[in-house]
Parts: C-alpha cells; structure tokens; sequence
C-alpha cells in the first residue's frame, strides 16, 4: 500500500470517521468496504494511465493547427478510464446513475489523481464542478442536456470568467449577452442569448476529448439604455456549448460561434489546455445571426452568485491540488534521500575521510527538510479532507451541523485553497533542495512537480484575494460568527488535548496562537477603515492559516493513542511537534503589523521604487 493511501486511510477512517456517515439515509448503502473500493480504483487507473503519462504531457504540450487543438494520445487514454469508471458521477443520486458517495471521499480520489498527475486530473475536476454549478441553478433541461451529458463523459466542461483587460476584477468584465430574437424567453433549453466578448485563462477551453464543450460563462445583460450596469449587480451566468445541442443532448450539427484564439504557454500544468477564447467575433456565424449562443442559467443579475458554487468547489479543489503536488515532491524526496550517500556523520568519526559515506536522510538538516514537508502537506490533507466532511455535513448532517458547517466553510475556505498553495509549495521547493543539483534538472520530477504547484497561487484567485476575502469579508460577516464558531471548534479540541500529557505543550502553543490572532483580528479594524484593516491582510492570512493547521495536526493526534508505539504514529507526533515549535512562533510576527495597521507598504510611494 502507498504512503498516500496509508495517509488517507488514516485521516479518512481512524480521524474523521467516514464511516459514521453510513448512519445518515444519503449513505446508507455505503461502508469501509466500499469507500475503500473506490480508493483501489482510483490507486489503479492513477498507477496505469495517470503517473506514467505525466512528464510525457509535461514535454509534449497541446498543439494548435489553426483548427484543431491535439493532445497526445496518453491524454486520451487516462480520461477516457477515468471516465469509465464512473467516478464522475460518483456524488450523484442513484435517479441519475450516481453512486451517493460522501464528498469526502471524492476529495481522497482526487488527490490519487492529482499525486499521479496535475494536468490529467484538471479535466475531470472542471468537468465536474461546472456539471455540479448545473445541478444546482440549472433547470430541468439545462441538468438533462448539459450536466447529465458531463458527468457521463460525452461532454466536458469550463468555467469562463476572467477576460483579458479585467483579469481578477470580476466586475470589470465586458462581455455582453443580448436576447436572440423576441421569443428568447421560450426556448426549450433557456432563455436564450446571444453572446459577445473575450475570456482568457480558460482550463480546458478547447481539445477533442470528448464530442462537447460546455462552456459556463459570466457577462452582462445591457439594461434598456444598452449599457453595461458598473460592478457585480449586472453579472449574469449562461450555458455556452462549442456545439449546439437539441432537447434530447444530441449535436444538431451546428458549430457555435466559440473560437480559439490561441493557447497559453504556462509553467506547469502543460498536459492541460489553457486558452483565450473569442465568444461572437463571427469565426462560425450560426442561426443567421452574430453573436455565441447562450442560455440563461438562473435569474438574471444573479451570475456570480451562481458561479460562487463553482468558485467555492474550485478553490478546495486548487487546495487539494497543491497538497497533491507537495505530497508527490515530498515522496521523491524521501526516495532519494534514502538512497543517496554523502557527507560523514557529525564528530570525530566524521573527519576520518576513510569512514563511509553516508545516506543524506542521516543528516539533522535533510530530516528537518523533510519532517517541514510532512507537517506542511499531511496537514493541508488533513484541513482539505476535514472541509470535505464539512460538506457532507452541510448536505446531510442536521439543522445544527449543517448551519455549523456552513459557518466553518465559509471561514476555511479562503485558507483551504491559499495555505496549502504557498506551504506546499514550499515543499516542492525544500523537496529540490534535498536532491542538491540534481533538483533543478530534469532527470528528477521535483523541478516538474514546484513548476506545477506555482500556478495554485494565482489559480481560483490569487493569494491577496484570498487574504482580502479572509480579512475584509470571512472573520467579520453576521457579526463575526464564523470566526467564533472556528474558535470554539478549536476550543473543544484543545480542552481534549488538555487531557493527555503528551499533547499539552501543543495545545498552550495552539491556545496561544489563537488568542493572538483574535487580538489582531479585532486591532485590524480597530479605526474601521478598510484601507487600514487590510493593509497587511496577507500576513494576516499567513498567521491565520498557520493557526489552523497547528489545531488539524493537534486534532489529528487524538486519534493516535498514546501506547500507539508504531513508525507511522511517531512520525504523525514529530509532524505535529515541528508544526508547533518550528513554525507557529512565525505566528506573532506576521501579527505584529497588522495589529498596528501597518502602512509601510500601502504607504509606498510609487516614485520611491
């Protein structure tokens, strides 16, 4: 069995107790048995199909003729397995072929994935949050034609937001949605648009993966004087398929005018297609008309809200992504760390040039390297998996549970998808470190593995989003309750850990960290004026998440018992420990400026740099 699956098995099972959810009607059907059935699954298709494509598609990027997008036929193989084996309706209802799988679960097969390859994984995560958006706000037809048809793998799907002068900022958005014709409002599939514009940074945008691409698209329905409403209040959602498609999800035939306008060349995630898409330049005039047909889904003005569903999903997703990657670094690290001979011990002994060379993981300073990518990356696990049992609580739990886990998603959330792309990122990089100069060559898959989890710090908005989002929204909504309830979350952990001498020095060092970071929350709007408040709002976030990954590893370790004398356990206990005196001392300095409201760097200047 792989360190993954021994790591998920733990956290699922001896941790988060998975199996409990069997109690609740959803899940009934359900037990060990067949969670971990799904787990071998995925472990199989991932060990054939996924990891040994992965540099292949790293070095091999999609091509585009003018018409055509390729991929290399590896790309092809892996989803057509993964689609096979029904894992993408593996949350669904039984009524429409699902499996009625916890969330939780689901989050543990996508990390497999995501372990054996980063850019294949991309086109079943997306496909799979936009056909969820669909269940969700769509209509009857729209959950028929377009989701159904995704989730079965005959379509795939994008989430298309960003435009090239707006990029992050959301409201400045361009592009405009027109009724097609006076009965636009009666079409079968939803009201019915006609779209122009462009969007940029479109994962998945374009390929021959699968007979369609359903595109979901944010634009603006222009108001009776035919122009844009300014800001968010404008923003409306439609369903753009490449091709059109009748009531019955069949192709009609008709390209729709979708174009490509060229891929993007990235860092990582190479295996993936990312794109500039035109919507209406009129590349594919359809219907006798200019302008992408789209339909409505929703209301109107109501798109971001809509999308919101998606986003949320796709930023625990980018969390779960990054933590893959940090967790396939620190295993090629401790690969070759166990391997490679040089350097003598420490003392005497080592000043003899005739004494042996020793394997690297013998020096305290490779141990270190490796013992800050255990605690980072099992605790991002542990924080990821912990948000997807949320979920189900919120779906299936009681009126009390679900409203408590709505609250804690809603404060984790920004530190689910941020932390874990900085920390785990920098897990990559310590994983380079412990290869020395072969790190940075491509003869070993670290240097693939840190290109790939760069982007998670842009992707599903960037790291100063996330902290304004935490800061300026997150902590202070409804009065502070979700912040208050995290607290006293946190607060029943620490009154366990209280109880067993071995866990006491991590929960004064928890404690403390969480009062800290309560004092600072509330210094931070002390004036009550935003610009203030949220000045340093990324230290912020650091601390923040800092504090919540000392309480999952403190957490994690009540379920360790104390005569628990096994590898796998005292690793478990060093991880925490590091966790606690290494790195949430960090915790007061990022502190200190924003609980002065610190203008050094808001104040700047431009003509001093």
């Amino acid at each position: 069995m792989s360190t993954l699956r021994t790591t998920l098995d733990f956290l699922l099972h001896e941790w988060l107790q998975t199996e409990r959810l069997s109690s609740r009607q959803r899940f009934a059907d359900h037990s060990r048995e067949t969670f971990d059935a799904v787990l071998d699954t995925c472990e199989r298709i991932a060990r054939e199909k996924y990891a040994p494509a992965n540099r292949l598609i790293d070095t091999e990027e999609p091509r585009f003729d003018g018409e055509t997008v390729t991929l290399p036929a590896v790309t092809h193989e892996a989803y057509a397995a993964y689609v096979e084996s029904g894992l993408l309706l593996g949350g669904q209802d039984y009524e429409v072929g699902g499996m009625q799988l916890p969330h939780a679960v689901q989050a543990a097969a996508s990390t497999v994935f995501s372990c054996a390859s980063i850019s294949l994984g991309a086109f079943g995560l997306l496909t799979l949050g936009n056909a969820n958006l669909l269940m969700a706000h769509g209509t009857d037809t729209q959950k028929r034609v377009f989701a159904l048809n995704e989730l079965n793998g005959r379509f795939t799907g994008t989430m298309c937001l960003s435009e090239p002068q707006a990029g992050s900022s959301i409201s400045d958005i361009s592009t405009r949605a027109t009724p097609d014709g006076d009965d636009f409002e009666h079409d079968p599939l939803g009201p019915r648009y006609r779209l122009r514009g462009n969007k940029m940074w479109i994962t998945g945008g374009e390929h021959e993966l699968a007979e369609n691409i359903v595109h979901l698209v944010l634009a603006k329905i222009p108001g009776p004087d035919g122009k844009l409403v300014p800001g968010t209040r404008g923003i409306s959602l439609f369903v753009v398929p490449k091709k059109l498609v009748g009531v019955d999800g069949a192709l009609t035939g008709e390209r729709n005018d979708v174009a490509l306008a060229g891929l993007n060349h990235k860092l990582g995630w190479r295996g993936v297609t990312n794109t500039l898409l035109n919507f209406g330049e009129g590349r594919y005039p359809v219907r006798g008309g200019s302008g992408a047909i789209g339909y409505l889904v929703g209301t109107p003005g109501e798109g971001l809200r809509c999308m919101f569903h998606m986003m949320n999903e796709a930023r625990i997703d980018i969390g779960l992504s990054a933590t893959a990657l940090g967790l396939a670094g620190y295993d090629a690290a401790l690969d070759y760390a166990r391997i490679r001979t040089q350097g003598r011990p420490a003392g005497p002994a080592g000043k003899d040039a005739a004494t042996p060379q020793v394997r690297i993981i013998e020096h305290a300073d490779v141990k270190r390297m490796l013992l800050a990518q255990k605690a980072y990356c099992e605790g991002a696990l542990a924080l990821l998996l912990l948000c997807a049992r949320l979920v189900d609580d919120q779906r299936t739990g009681t009126s009390a549970e679900a409203e408590e886990s709505r609250l804690l998603l809603e404060v984790l959330t920004p530190i689910a998808k941020s932390w874990p792309s900085e920390f785990c990122l920098e897990a990559n990089s310590l994983a380079i470190q412990i290869h020395g100069g072969y790190g940075y060559t491509r003869d070993f898959p670290v240097e693939q593995y840190w290109r790939e989890n760069r982007l998670n710090m842009i992707h599903e908005g960037s790291h100063g989003i996330q902290a304004a989002d935490l800061l300026g929204r997150k902590v202070v909504m409804e009065g502070g309750k979700g912040l208050d309830v995290l607290v006293a979350r946190i607060n029943r952990t620490l009154q366990q850990a209280r109880e067993r001498p071995d866990l006491t020095v991590n929960a004064a060092s928890v404690e403390k960290a969480v009062q800290v970071v309560v004092a600072a929350t509330r210094e931070a709007w002390a004036s009550g004026d935003p610009s203030e408040a949220l000045a340093n709002a990324v230290p912020y976030m650091q601390a923040f998440g800092h504090m919540v990954i000392a309480w999952v590893w403190t957490d994690v370790l009540l379920a360790v018992p104390v005569s628990d004398g096994t590898p796998a356990a005292e690793g478990r206990r060093r991880a925490a420990r590091y966790f606690c005196n290494y790195e949430l001392p960090k915790v007061g300095a990022w502190l200190r400026v924003v609980e002065a409201r610190d203008m050094t760097c808001a104040g700047m200047p431009e003509d001093g740099f």
